[in-house]
């Protein structure tokens, strides 16, 4: 909406590209656009990567890692953006980011790529926390569903050439540049937008005792978590128990004092709204890490056709996004998450019939297509309505909450499907075998997000 002049009017969609917002408005979607080819990338050559490292036990890993280390980035980042302002985490973020970049693109063995998707994670998860402040402080309510569109959409140029420019990549110069090519463009990502984010009020000021005690808990959860993984792909039952255990001990207290009370049983309003994401980064990336696997070993595709599926993902996706940004308004939020997680529930279960050989690879398009679909509808309306719940000078903690949680569970999601990856084949079944059971426990969480939408709140009146 704009006046007689021209001018958007204040708290109007329309805002997002005013003179006050336009810089911050580009600066952040220049940011996730090369945060967005990055992970589009890695998932299309890592079967490359395999081949050259080996060390398929650890397949999962490579996503996993990404994960755990961006459940400290994001705890520590949300913190301190509420003490200090976004723009110093967000630094932080851009150059943790390049440095695990650089370190991947000179790995000589799959260890050495694990722990540099942590130190990647570390960088990313700062980016991502600091994004969704941004959203919440920098506009108004009526302009956020618009602005969170905006950062799904800045995932459509990635999603159009980033899996078949990363597989010519890799084929015509090897999978390491495919790493090492993205450090400057990082960095050009980080410089459009910290000045604009330098401008945002800084918000209140926290106890910086406040501030450590929940990055050590992010460190308690991380190697909680790292435990609860290892012990899933342990074959001997005393090792794995014990793992579990333990694993759980240090997550369980970690996971009270960083998410808002009650997310574990999704009870109604914002923790409801945190659990969604986590349920739906659960189902939808678990399943995703496969997807160029599974065309590539069991269907015998080229790298760059494995990679096809992510870029139709990366289109609905951002359609999906749009979709909420114009029925945001219109519909109940608890109709418009429980249509999306019914998507990505279908879309899962239809991708895994491509492991069959009567079912055509292309097929693979159309059926994450629908995943995607209903994953950006899923997971967009699930962050306004974190966004709309939180306490006015909290957003930062807020946005933490929401990113740890997709996050956890994307960490877990992946981090399952790998152990499932490596139990069975490690037991002698087959590739495609494991991977159906992987979309199968993928459905089922779908589905738990699908009950679950019933707690949230069904429209920004009620969120207050």
């Amino acid at each position: 909406m704009t006046d007689a002049s021209g001018v958007a009017v204040e708290g109007s969609p329309a805002e997002v590209w005013d003179r006050r917002h336009g810089a911050l408005t580009v600066g952040l979607l220049a940011t996730v656009a090369f945060s967005a080819f990055e992970s589009l990338a890695v998932a299309t050559v890592m079967p490359i990567i395999v081949d050259e490292l080996g060390g398929l036990a650890l397949y999962g890993w490579v996503f996993s890692a990404f994960m755990l280390g961006s459940l400290i980035g994001i705890t520590a980042s949300g913190g301190l953006a509420d003490r200090r302002g976004p723009a110093v985490p967000f630094t932080a973020g851009v150059a943790l980011f390049v440095a695990g970049l650089l370190v991947a693109g000179f790995a000589g063995g799959m260890p050495a790529l694990v722990g540099a998707r942590v130190v990647q994670g570390l960088g990313a998860g700062a980016i991502g926390a600091i994004a969704y402040v941004a959203v919440s402080r920098g506009y108004a309510p009526a302009a956020r569903p618009r602005m969170i569109a905006l950062l799904s959409s800045a995932w459509v140029i990635p999603g159009l050439i980033g899996p078949a420019l990363a597989g010519v990549l890799a084929d015509l110069a090897g999978w390491r540049w495919v790493f090492l090519g993205l450090a400057p463009a990082s960095i050009l990502g980080g410089a459009l937008a910290v000045p604009s984010l330098r401008r945002l009020d800084d918000g209140p000021r926290e106890n910086s005792r406040t501030e450590t005690s929940l990055t050590i808990a992010a460190v308690q959860l991380a190697i909680g978590v790292a435990f609860v993984l290892v012990g899933l792909e342990r074959p001997g039952l005393l090792w794995a128990s014990a793992l579990l255990v333990a694993g759980g001990v240090l997550a369980a207290p970690a996971l009270r004092k960083l998410l808002p009370s009650g997310t574990l049983t999704a009870e109604p309003g914002l923790p409801a709204s945190v659990a969604l994401i986590g349920l739906a980064g659960f189902a939808f990336f678990g399943a995703e890490a496969f997807v160029p696997l599974a065309l590539s070993a069991i269907r015998g595709e080229s790298v760059v056709v494995a990679g096809l599926p992510l870029t139709v993902g990366t289109l609905a996706w951002t359609v999906g996004s749009w979709i909420q940004d114009h029925q945001a308004e219109r519909r109940s939020r608890r109709v418009l998450a429980g249509a999306g997680f019914v998507a990505i529930g279908l879309g899962v279960a239809a991708t895994s019939l491509v492991l069959l050989p009567s079912v055509p690879s292309w097929f693979s398009g159309i059926s994450w297509g629908i995943t995607s679909l209903g994953m950006g509808i899923a997971y967009s309306t699930a962050a306004l309505v974190v966004l709309e719940c939180a306490v006015p000078g909290e957003e930062g903690r807020a946005s933490a909450a929401m990113q740890l949680s997709v996050t956890l569970g994307t960490a877990l999601g992946t981090g399952l499907a790998g152990a499932i990856l490596a139990l069975v084949t490690g037991g002698g079944a087959p590739e495609a075998r494991a991977i159906a059971l992987v979309d199968a426990v993928m459905v089922g969480a779908a589905m738990l997000g699908l009950l679950a939408c019933r707690r949230i709140p069904r429209s920004r009146a009620e969120a207050r």
